[in-house]
């Protein structure tokens, strides 16, 4: 009776064009430390041009080489069935005039919207109604409730957001980072079904 090497699949790898990809890249293994330093050099791809930006390894192919490495093994897996290898390509630098040039129009884009939503709900005119609810003037300017709303919807937009430029506010995520997490995950699984669908095709052809 062999030994029992536990392997746990990662969700997706970052490897560089042309890398050789080995198994202790793609999973976790838990077994004895000779057993494990053997399987961790183990290859199990090579990058080539034709794979362009993405691979995905199934589990079944690391299973079959520690399987011909070590026969008598119990191979127990853990974890994702599937591996995502995104390969990544070095891009340049962005030019200051690129990176001004986005921001600007970002924030015309941005300032618009809002613009044209307080337009749409007559802010304000609400604001003009308040301030003479609480002062019984009327005045086509409140500035005394415009300029404390400008503020706070801009500290809302940090405190929803979570991040001050760089800096984040607490650990907690932001609504739009949980929605990017959950596209790529969507993306994920669109992936590793299209790929299924390939393989199960190629094996019909054949």
């Amino acid at each position: 009776m062999g030994n029992t090497i536990y392997v746990r699949m990662r969700h997706r790898v970052q490897v560089k064009p042309n890398a050789t990809v080995r198994i202790g890249q793609l999973a976790l293994i838990s077994s004895d430390e000779s057993v494990k330093i053997v399987l961790e050099k183990l290859v199990v791809h090579q990058v080539s041009k034709s794979d362009k930006n993405i691979v995905v390894i199934d589990a079944m192919k690391v299973i079959e080489l520690i399987r011909r490495q070590f026969p008598e093994s119990d191979i127990q897996t853990i974890g994702p069935a599937q591996t995502i290898i995104e390969i990544v390509v070095k891009k340049g630098r962005y030019s200051a005039a690129l990176f001004v040039a986005v921001w600007l129009l970002l924030f015309v884009g941005a300032a618009l919207t809002m613009m044209n939503f307080h337009e749409d709900v007559s802010m304000r005119d609400v604001h003009q109604r308040i301030y003479t609810m609480i002062t019984g003037e009327e005045v086509t300017k409140p500035l005394l409730l415009q300029i404390p709303y400008s503020i706070g919807l801009g500290l809302g937009m940090i405190l929803f957001f979570n991040h001050f430029f760089r800096k984040r506010i607490n650990e907690e995520p932001s609504p739009l980072e949980v929605e990017m997490f959950n596209y790529q995950q969507d993306l994920d699984n669109y992936l590793i079904m299209t790929e299924n669908k390939e393989s199960m095709k190629h094996i019909d052809d054949n």
